[in-house]
């Protein structure tokens, strides 16, 4: 009598190499798109491929350098010829060779004020400059700087109408850190007012906010604990010059006393 044994040997899932998800599942004309994701392995010199299509149709496409923790975003507006057609819309993420991730969302036309999307070059004299990219919409942005003495950025717009301000903050430039050195939250406010905000994308050279306003606002504040490490460092020499002086001036004193 032939006895046969079968083994049945354990399968195991395996993570897919990248991963892409949308900001939201539907978008009006002039909107914006947040595309991000990640890969569990990180492979050289090698970006992630964008395309977004539409009835196979390519609508757009874009390489996008992928950061040492393996996520990566995107964000483009929902406007121009391209966009042209309602409905169904698919972006495809690729990796490498044969590695691809899908995500998809629905497209709608509308009347809408459109949004402008531009770099603004940040004026941190004496320390040069840092360039801040914006997405604004229902206003425009007319100046950005610093204000190192309370760490923050203050952006002036010109409201035509309620809208919203994306900020991509470089965390080299200003950020919002707890003493253990993790990510606290950003203080903002416009026109004095404190507001909430929306933070879209965090990432370790990088932080996403978005700020809704309302017609007729002006100044908006956004608060860290830090904002050009230079003016850290010097305000930290200001303060330890000014208690040198100040023992040096008690040392003189107490040694006048003593003379007299």
């Amino acid at each position: 009598m032939i006895i046969l044994f079968f083994f049945a040997t354990p399968s195991f899932a395996q993570e897919p190499l990248i991963s892409v998800n949308v900001s939201n599942n539907s978008f009006e004309e002039g909107e914006t798109i947040v595309i991000s994701g990640k890969v569990s392995t990180i492979i050289l010199e090698t970006p992630v491929t964008i395309q977004i299509f539409n009835e196979g149709n390519l609508i757009e496409i874009a390489q996008i350098v992928v950061a040492q923790d393996g996520s990566f975003t995107h964000t483009i507006i929902a406007q121009g010829p391209q966009w042209q057609n309602e409905g169904d819309y698919t972006v495809r993420a690729t990796y490498g060779e044969g590695n691809t991730a899908e995500a998809n969302f629905e497209f709608f036309k509308q009347l809408a004020i459109i949004d402008t999307s531009d770099f603004f070059e940040v004026d941190a004299s004496p320390y040069g400059t840092f360039d801040v990219e914006y997405i604004i919409r229902g206003s425009t942005v007319k100046d950005m700087l610093v204000d190192p003495e309370i760490f923050a950025l203050i952006v002036i717009i010109e409201s035509t109408g309620d809208g919203s301000l994306t900020l991509d903050l470089p965390r080299e430039s200003i950020d919002a850190k707890k003493s253990d050195g993790s990510d606290d939250i950003f203080i903002i406010t416009i026109d004095d007012m404190e507001v909430s905000y929306e933070e879209l994308i965090t990432n370790e050279k990088t932080r996403t906010i978005t700020i809704q306003f309302e017609e007729g606002d002006s100044d908006i504040i956004v608060i860290g604990t830090q904002i050009i490490p230079e003016f850290g460092t010097i305000a930290s020499l200001i303060l330890a010059v000014s208690i040198i002086s100040v023992i040096i001036l008690s040392t003189k004193k107490k040694m006048q006393i003593g003379f007299n």
